[in-house]
């Protein structure tokens, strides 16, 4: 051993620290953090308060303030590897996006403890082995409680094993000839994609698996696992047949219902969060590509909601989001995303929606954020909101450029003078 200081060993330590470590008190402002956690942070904050922890953070992960300032024991953790998505879409000329792990801790009254990881690989790893279970769980042949047929590139049934009665209700004999999808009354309208849509992504991708309900013969309904796999031909002139698995599962109900709303939803608001945002943008790219249907963007930012803060308190200020949250999500189509990306920031995802159809929302949105009060001590308190449209197809059918195009419109209509939308004609170069 060494005669070196505590504070020695303490700083040699902090260097050394392979994750990010920050000190703060209670309202995130920093005491301490270092070199790792100055990597991952200073970049995030941009023009932010890098100095605070929440502010700093604000445009990624915005429940953490409210996440801490909702824990009421005296100490212990408040999150365990809460990640934040740092980049939505698949990241830089096709990088895999950037996505943190957080962990907070609270020390004391006015003491928090909060660790930064980058674990962006690690959620590349699992996305891939979720994929590799499913597929291995269900492609196996002649199990007990798996459905097995063949299926033409029109969804006709070709062949079915013995268990496709066991699932169905359907004797095999009877089924043959007969479309897949009106025999398992499955393609009802909603965001689970029909059999058509799933034999094209599988004739390109080579398989393609989704949940959702099935029905059996007495019309009573089951949550199924489909996997549909194309089928090899060795020749490319003869057509393509389609491998169909029908999985029986548990719908996910009760807790785990509960799980995928937190990890979907963002804390403070109950609004998709950016995880839940990015994946749905991804789902809607695919399906542009394969249905060539249109995909629209709406960025939202609240006018001067800084001033709202430091005049009336952050209390005043989550009340004004919530309450935001609330008229925009009921103005929503059915399949469309509303996801609060950070701070008073938001993004309004609408597959199947032009142009057209996106401005005539984006100025509902508008009209109805501005008609939003909320009663403080100082008196009604009043927002507005800027916003910026655009579709996929300006974008070239690229995520990244539809967020960067849906972002440049959106600070056009700010230097247009706010409480407005900014159409592409004036579009920000």
């Amino acid at each position: 051993m060494t005669d070196m200081s505590s504070e020695q060993e303490l700083l040699e330590f902090l260097y050394a620290c392979p994750v990010g470590l920050i000190e703060c008190d209670a309202a995130g402002e920093i005491g301490m953090m270092n070199p790792h956690a100055m990597q991952h942070l200073l970049p995030l904050a941009g023009a932010r308060n890098a100095s605070n922890l929440f502010a700093a953070l604000e445009q990624h992960a915005p429940e953490l303030r409210s996440m801490a300032a909702a824990f009421v024991p005296a100490s212990g953790r408040i999150c365990d590897g809460h990640r934040i998505f740092v980049e939505l879409g698949p990241g830089r000329q096709g990088m895999v996006p950037k996505v943190l792990a957080c962990t907070l801790v609270k020390l004391g009254p006015d003491r928090l403890m909060a660790t930064l990881a980058d674990v962006s690989q690690q959620v590349v790893q699992e996305n891939r082995l979720r994929q590799a279970d499913a597929w291995f769980a269900t492609v196996l042949d002649d199990v007990d409680g798996y459905a097995a047929l063949t299926i033409t590139p029109d969804g006709e049934i070709a062949s079915a094993n013995s268990c496709f009665l066991n699932q169905t209700g359907h004797a095999p004999a009877d089924v043959i000839g007969h479309n897949l999808a009106d025999v398992l009354g499955t393609d009802v309208p909603g965001d689970d994609m029909r059999l058509d849509e799933q034999l094209v992504i599988a004739g390109r991708d080579g398989w393609h698996l989704q949940e959702g309900w099935q029905q059996r013969a007495d019309g009573k309904r089951f949550w199924c696992q489909r996997l549909v796999v194309a089928q090899s031909t060795g020749d490319p002139l003869k057509p393509r047949r389609f491998s169909v698995v029908l999985r029986d599962v548990p719908r996910p109900e009760a807790a785990t219902g509960d799980l995928r709303r937190l990890l979907t939803s963002d804390h403070l608001t109950g609004a998709a969060n950016r995880r839940h945002f990015s994946q749905a943008m991804a789902k809607a790219q695919a399906r542009s590509r394969d249905r060539h249907e249109p995909v629209s963007m709406i960025a939202l930012d609240l006018d001067h909601f800084k001033a709202v803060n430091d005049s009336h308190g952050h209390p005043a200020g989550d009340t004004l989001l919530c309450r935001v949250t609330e008229v925009c999500t009921a103005l929503l189509p059915p399949s469309g995303v509303f996801a609060r990306l950070g701070g008073e920031e938001f993004g309004v995802l609408l597959p199947r929606y032009d142009h057209a159809q996106a401005m005539a929302l984006a100025e509902q949105l508008r009209a109805e954020i501005e008609t939003v009060a909320v009663e403080t001590s100082g008196g009604l308190l009043h927002v507005t909101a800027s916003l910026g449209c655009a579709t996929l197809e300006e974008a070239d059918g690229s995520i990244d450029a539809l967020i960067a195009l849906a972002d440049r419109r959106l600070y056009a209509a700010k230097r247009a003078g706010r409480n407005q939308v900014c159409d592409s004609q004036s579009d920000a170069t």
